[in-house]
């Protein structure tokens, strides 16, 4: 006579023969361990991306020279809360929105006279 039978449990001891409730404990933990290995090698370095981005943009100040995600480079000179405007040559100047900008690479240097 065992334990499982003295506890009054044998159907009990004949429903879970040899382990099979540790398959779904198994289960359970490679679907956490991928939740996590995905968590760590795409979606987090995505967010400080994001961040990143989001801290440039809102940094942005006249006369930055920027490049949109387009490929057009140019001044910033005038700021709006969702758009800016670029000078990209002597006359032309371009509404863009703020989002778009890929790079900011720092003032313009003074002009020359």
């Amino acid at each position: 006579m065992n334990v499982i039978d003295v506890l009054g449990l044998p159907a009990l001891a004949q429903a879970a023969p040899g382990g099979a409730g540790r398959g779904g404990l198994v289960l359970m933990i490679y679907t956490v361990a991928f939740i996590a290995i995905m968590w760590f090698i795409i979606l987090g370095p995505q967010r400080r991306m994001q961040k990143k981005h989001q801290r440039m943009i809102a940094e942005l100040q006249k006369g930055d020279e920027v490049m949109t995600e387009g490929g057009i480079l140019g001044s910033v000179i005038h700021l709006t809360e969702d758009r800016l405007t670029i000078k990209t040559a002597e006359n032309t100047r371009i509404v863009v929105a703020r989002s778009k900008i890929a790079r900011v690479f720092g003032s313009e240097p003074a002009a020359k006279s």
